[in-house]
């Protein structure tokens, strides 16, 4: 049998040859054989996208047996709504931590540089997961359900409401792009070729120009008056 969740008979070495053998059982282990398939299926998402995950794809790949994947999940849809959901809960604690706490760190909710800082670095270090998604709220028709995605537009609204803002910030907008440059950096910058030296320096360096951009954008005002005035 190939299944981490089913119980595996082998031979028992340590008995003479020849005589009676009783068979060995694995302990089943359920929850570690869901991560296993739910780390599969996250690959197969980021690589072809939820039209090419199936069932027996990820079976094959998390090297379990289809009665094995049955039991986790019993449909294609239901493997794709939790390996979006797991995806979205490790970002929402690795840039806000844990979600019990998360409203009580008001000193830090404003702090756009910080938040920038830790998803930048996690970008950098799960590019899989940032693919995942990037995919999934694209392919959502109702991406403004998304856990993180809400939290991480709540911050922007409450950094907007302080003296450090400038008015007329498109939220939404603005939000997008931060998260969409965040993912999208690390599969260009092919982060999974580098050592962690140098995926930090990279992480650093989306983190500074995004930190340049928000301070003085592109473009000198003085050179386009028109635009400025506008």
């Amino acid at each position: 049998m190939n299944s981490t969740d089913e119980a595996d008979i082998g031979e028992d070495k340590s008995v003479a040859p020849g005589a009676a053998t009783k068979p060995v059982r694995r302990k089943r282990d359920p929850p570690t054989t869901r991560e296993v398939i739910l780390e599969a299926a996250r690959e197969v998402f980021a690589q072809d996208g939820t039209g090419g995950l199936s069932l027996s794809q990820v079976a094959q790949r998390a090297g379990v047996n289809r009665a094995t994947m049955y039991q986790h999940f019993r449909t294609r849809e239901k493997l794709i709504e939790a390996t979006a959901a797991g995806v979205s809960a490790k970002l929402y604690r690795a840039i806000f931590g844990d979600p019990a706490v998360a409203e009580a760190r008001a000193d830090e909710s404003t702090n756009i540089e910080a938040v920038t800082a830790h998803l930048a670095d996690f970008a950098m270090e799960n590019p899989v997961l940032g693919r995942v998604w990037l995919l999934k709220v694209l392919s959502s028709r109702r991406p403004a359900n998304d856990p993180f995605w809400r939290e991480y537009l709540s911050r922007f609204e409450q950094f907007a409401k302080t003296e450090s803002a400038q008015p007329g910030i498109d939220l939404e907008v603005a939000a997008v792009l931060f998260l969409a440059g965040a993912f999208i950096w690390p599969v260009w910058a092919r982060a999974c070729g580098r050592d962690a030296a140098e995926r930090k320096r990279m992480a650093e360096r989306f983190q500074r120009e995004l930190l340049r951009l928000c301070l003085h954008g592109t473009l000198k005002p003085e050179k386009l008056e028109t635009r400025a005035r506008r």
